[in-house]
């Protein structure tokens, strides 16, 4: 039986909640330390690769505990309730520029990061697992998907579009430094976020119960040895380096190649052109791409839309090299070009999720053994590894091509960068993202986990569920 509508966009309240923060911080934090707060590319690349060694360690654990966690509310929907203040109030002390040494300044982006990105595992991993005990339908799972992705979505289109305004409107309005403005920017969507978590837990609910019957040992045993989790964590985490590497860069990419602010004429319109509508127009576009993602999948499946997305966004990051900015045609061109490559991420971001779904049945049909929150904790350490990797690149490259810092405390962001990082910057927009994605169709071409398989499976699974103990009455033949 399908999930009444009020679960569905409960359950995307959660990542509409978690996803106005991670945009937020895969786009403007690396800006933010260097420009912002005052820290120097090679710093800000360390400290952005340094603390996902913790998340490496941090997402499974959560995971663990998530599957053998126990309350009235269920196994993953209680942390949503638990930890909705911290990942809020984290956020804000992550977006706070503290009147210290450079030393300690570092120290504190350190601790803040660290401590924002520990309570992130810990709402959006027991979030993720959620998906696989709402339904055991695996269409329905994309649906659910598709909810989750669209409401992301919705929410990374506010945060980004609201980002500029907010901070022009606590300096301009309200006398604040530029490191103030950024701060009660954050504390806005912050409390956005917190109320949205609370939606979430209230609208949804577990209707599955699964048994992690296997001791830690043989849960990751299990894990490590599902060919299957291992191909979807390569591509995935390519994936989120190709967004990472892109969104990353657009901040500085208009501060610097576009020169922050442009008008464009559409149709006798002159429209306000910028990094933040930029970003937000994708977010759009993204939302039409996840509502793509169920009749397409439906249609040619899972992992030919994956491919077919894969080399859709090479050809157009290609043809993004060949926009002028200095033209209304040129920066038109872009704006479309954004559209485009963002409505092919939407239909792929719902599918990744509804893969990680798969790969938990296909484990737990396989090993006889659930353990869902470990599963989808490694989607949400390949998402973290592609923005800590993604994030860090950029930084480096930028410096290694002499990118010229603004200095401390600097109240504008205008400069002149010299024509290697300009061109740099071309190279973060265009054939780095391509050849990401030229990887992540590789990789997913090895994937065994098609609808044939998946059908199989399902069936199969259904029967282990209702006699856990007893030998399943029909063979299981392993795809892979």
């Amino acid at each position: 039986m399908a999930a009444p509508l009020s679960e569905k966009i409960g359950y995307g309240f959660g990542d509409m909640a978690s996803s106005m923060f991670w945009k937020v911080f895969s786009y403007y934090l690396p800006f933010f330390y260097a420009n912002v707060f005052g820290i120097s590319l090679i710093d800000t690349g360390v400290l952005l690769l340094v603390t996902r060694i913790w998340d490496a360690v941090s997402d499974p654990m959560m995971g663990i505990v998530a599957d053998r966690t126990r309350t009235r509310w269920g196994k993953y929907r209680p942390y949503l309730l638990w930890v909705a203040a911290p990942f809020s109030i984290c956020g804000i002390l992550l977006f706070t520029t503290p009147d210290w040494g450079y030393a300690a300044k570092l120290v504190w982006a350190y601790v803040t990061y660290i401590m924002m990105m520990t309570v992130y595992t810990g709402i959006n991993v027991p979030y993720g697992a959620m998906l696989g005990v709402m339904t055991d339908d695996s269409q329905e799972k994309t649906v659910f998907s598709s909810f989750r992705m669209f409401f992301a979505y919705g929410g990374s289109f506010i945060a980004l579009f609201a980002w500029d305004p907010l901070c022009s409107l606590f300096k301009e309005s309200f006398g604040m430094s530029l490191q103030s403005s950024w701060q009660f920017a954050m504390i806005v969507i912050a409390a956005c976020c917190f109320i949205l978590f609370l939606l979430c837990f209230k609208l949804t609910r577990e209707t599955l119960t699964t048994v992690s019957s296997a001791s830690l040992g043989s849960d990751l045993k299990a894990l490590v040895t599902n060919k299957p989790w291992w191909l979807l964590n390569g591509a995935s985490l390519c994936f989120n380096l190709f967004n990472t590497v892109r969104g990353a860069t657009v901040a500085f990419f208009f501060a610097d190649v576009i020169g922050g602010e442009q008008h464009i004429l559409v149709f006798s319109l002159s429209i306000l052109f910028y990094s933040g509508l930029f970003l937000g127009v994708g977010e759009v576009a993204n939302m039409v791409g996840v509502a793509l993602a169920v009749p397409i999948t439906k249609k040619v499946g899972k992992k030919p839309t994956f491919i077919m997305v894969d080399a859709l966004l090479i050809i157009f990051s290609v043809i993004f090299f060949t926009c002028s900015p200095s033209t209304n045609g040129g920066l038109l061109l872009m704006l479309l070009l954004q559209v485009v490559i963002s409505v092919l991420t939407g239909v792929m971001s719902p599918l990744v999720w509804s893969m990680y779904a798969d790969v938990s049945d296909y484990s737990e049909l396989k090993y006889r053994s659930a353990s869902t929150g470990l599963i989808f904790s490694s989607a949400s350490m390949a998402q973290k590894f592609g923005g800590a990797i993604g994030g860090a690149a950029v930084m480096w490259l930028l410096h290694g091509y002499g990118y010229i810092e603004r200095p401390e405390g600097s109240q504008t962001l205008d400069i002149v960068q010299p024509q290697s990082a300009i061109d740099c910057l071309w190279m973060l927009m265009t054939f780095i993202p391509a050849g990401v994605a030229l990887l992540s169709l590789l990789i997913v071409w090895l994937y065994p986990l098609g609808t044939k398989e998946m059908t199989d499976i399902v069936e199969k699974l259904k029967v282990q569920r209702l006699n856990p103990v007893a030998d399943d009455p029909k063979e299981f033949v392993d795809p892979v």
